[in-house]
């Protein structure tokens, strides 16, 4: 059993170093994140099933505080509404319970984190074309492969594994990279 345990610990920890590639990328994702909320933009989270906790979790990580006692930032998660979400479920399809909210919560100088550890949920897919056709910036959190999305965000940020546990494991560190970038460049800046 301790076999099981010390392999699983090492797979993870092998997906993070590869991630450490990708260094510039997240810092580029953390400054459009910075820009939208300097232009009065909001961060808008979404996801399904472990993907969803992990949109939930980030979103409650900038709107609470992260490392430096601040102002709440305006981010929100598309999941946490299971009114909306069962009713658009019911009226219009499981296909479109992300992208009706966005129709009617999202704005230009808003960003987008689509999560997906496949990178082809049909609803987060959905969400990512109205975003593009909405001129709204996306960025999505997927896998190694990064399946569909990659085609339709403006910055994909793949984790390096096509394990799902590992993939899910690295979104919520980049989840957490991102939040202390953003208060890092807000402090710095006057901003707070």
């Amino acid at each position: 059993m301790n076999n099981k345990i010390t392999d699983y610990i090492n797979q993870s920890i092998r997906t993070k170093e590869k991630l450490k590639e990708q260094a510039l990328l997240i810092e580029k994702v953390a400054d459009v994140i910075t820009r939208s909320f300097r232009s009065g933009g909001k961060l808008i989270l979404l996801g399904n099933g472990g993907s969803a906790g992990d949109a939930q979790h980030i979103a409650a990580e900038f709107i609470g505080k992260y490392g430096i006692k601040r102002k709440a930032l305006p981010a929100i998660a598309l999941t946490t509404n299971t009114s909306s979400l069962t009713a658009l479920g019911n009226d219009f399809g499981f296909k479109k319970i992300f992208s009706r909210q966005l129709e009617g919560l999202a704005s230009v100088n808003d960003v987008i984190i689509a999560i997906s550890t496949s990178g082809n949920s049909s609803n987060v897919l959905e969400a990512l074309k109205l975003a593009k056709k909405n001129k709204i910036t996306t960025i999505g959190l997927t896998g190694k492969s990064g399946g569909k999305m990659v085609s339709l965000v403006d910055l994909a940020i793949k984790i390096p594994s096509s394990n799902t546990q590992n993939i899910q494991e690295s979104h919520i560190m980049v989840g957490h990279i991102l939040v202390d970038l953003v208060e890092s460049k807000l402090q710095n800046l006057k901003q707070i």
